[in-house]
């Protein structure tokens, strides 16, 4: 910074702002332990002071401060993204969002929130007047509305609603700048695609309006099957299955259940497994489903019952890969997508070529309007170059892997520039202070 820490804190006075060493280190990550690749990366890489603003005004201040000394700027929601998208590589400023959290209004299948809104605050709301989040993640009791869209792709509820960059999934958000004058600018329609899933690069998000669904009563099951395959056919013929209404289809090959130690008085030990919240409604339909799948409910909680207590949204998506971490932190993980893939031959193909080295684990969520799986493999990992070889032979059979290895933003996920993006945060950072060097589209003159 170009200014002393003493100097900057008498610039943001009466702002809460917290300067021990200790607390700053801890909100400069997030889960990218998850991966043995970036943890000797973003070691030692902390901010120097955070931030937490009350309103957009206070965000207004913040933001100036930083163009006016030129100091780093990294937006934190709850810091549960797994790809250091909230550590700071350049020290400087964070702006964590706990405070901004009130809910402007909710209406019928629309809801206006502050980017620090908690998701299960939104849905417990939503859920007053029927309504819920169309898709959340499994961390839905931590993370913030914004920082999902910031960092997320999609969750829970993408059976349904797709993924959250899918034309309708976030109607309008409000940005603050970093420029010299910094300014407020709302983006509605396609253009919310400019900051949508950017690791807030080119804008700090300060407000959100996005749809909500139909809230139904989820009920769940762990149907357990004989072999993996047999699993993985299930959940694509609940996918495919448009009269049953579903919101998460996880297909778990053995031995990842044995790492669900709530579970395991239920589950029996090296199972094959599904978890799957189904609207109550349907449980009949379902139930036909499972026995002509030849599956065994081991698990079974009706909509009331499931909204105490644990919930298997938290054996989900990369919940899955936390447990198994818990068992062995030698585990890590991969991110999949079997495009055109109706048979699951390759899922098939990738399950026996690699045998428990890497452990197949399916979500199913809707692409371009077809259910597909995709998957959160949990991997054995032994050295970088053997993780990489295995990315190689996915990708050279036709799997798409979204490389969870890496903190860039292009390098996870499209693998290009979204040159919208780069154009917008060269409008509105045109010092390149937001969350630097985790875009690498900045580095293109």
């Amino acid at each position: 910074m170009q200014i002393s820490l003493d100097n900057l804190l008498e610039e943001l006075s009466g702002l809460e702002t917290i300067t021990n060493p200790t607390q700053v280190a801890k909100l400069s990550e997030d889960y990218a332990h998850f991966s043995p690749v970036l943890v000797p990366l973003l070691a030692g890489k902390v901010g120097d002071v955070v931030v937490r603003p009350s309103n957009e005004s206070e965000v207004l201040r913040i933001a100036k401060t930083c163009v006016k000394y030129q100091i780093p700027l990294t937006v934190r929601g709850s810091g549960t993204g797994n790809y250091g998208q909230c550590t700071p590589l350049k020290g400087g400023v964070i702006l964590e969002t706990s405070r901004l959290q009130e809910i402007k209004w909710i209406r019928a299948g629309l809801a206006c929130v502050e980017t620090g809104v908690k998701m299960v605050t939104l849905d417990k709301k939503a859920q007053e007047i029927g309504w819920e989040s169309r898709m959340v993640p499994s961390t839905v009791r931590s993370a913030t509305v914004g920082g999902f869209i910031a960092g997320g792709s999609g969750g829970i509820g993408s059976v349904l609603y797709g993924q959250l960059r899918d034309r309708g999934n976030l109607r309008a958000v409000r940005v603050v700048t970093l420029e010299d004058e910094p300014r407020v600018i709302e983006l509605r329609g396609d253009d919310v695609q400019k900051v949508a899933h950017a690791y807030g690069t080119n804008g700090i998000i300060t407000q959100l309006e996005v749809p909500l669904a139909p809230a139904y009563g989820w009920a769940e099951y762990v149907v357990s099957f004989a072999d993996f395959m047999t699993a993985a056919r299930f959940g694509q013929a609940l996918g495919n299955s448009d009269g049953i209404i579903k919101k998460m289809i996880s297909v778990h090959a053995a031995p990842i259940s044995n790492y669900f130690t709530a579970l395991q008085s239920y589950i029996p030990a090296d199972s094959h497994c599904a978890l799957v919240l189904v609207a109550e409604s349907d449980r009949e339909p379902f139930k036909s489903l499972i026995q002509e799948f030849q599956g065994e409910i081991c698990y079974e909680k009706t909509a009331q019952e499931a909204s105490k207590g644990i919930s298997l949204v938290e054996f989900s998506w990369n919940h899955t890969t936390l447990h198994a971490r818990a068992a062995d932190t030698s585990l890590t993980y991969l991110q999949s997508l079997f495009l055109n893939d109706p048979q699951l031959a390759l899922v098939q193909q990738m399950h026996e070529h690699f045998g428990d080295e890497v452990m197949m684990h399916l979500e199913f969520i809707k692409v371009n309007g077809v259910v597909i799986p995709a998957a959160i493999q949990v991997v054995r990992f032994t050295t970088g170059d053997r993780l990489n070889e295995i990315i190689e032979y996915h990708e050279s059979q036709g799997v798409f892997i979204a490389n969870p290895h890496t903190y860039i933003l292009e390098d996870g996920g499209m693998k290009t520039v979204d040159y919208d993006q780069l154009n917008f945060k060269r409008q509105v950072d045109p010092y390149g202070l937001m969350n630097p060097d985790k875009m690498k589209g900045w580095q293109i003159k």
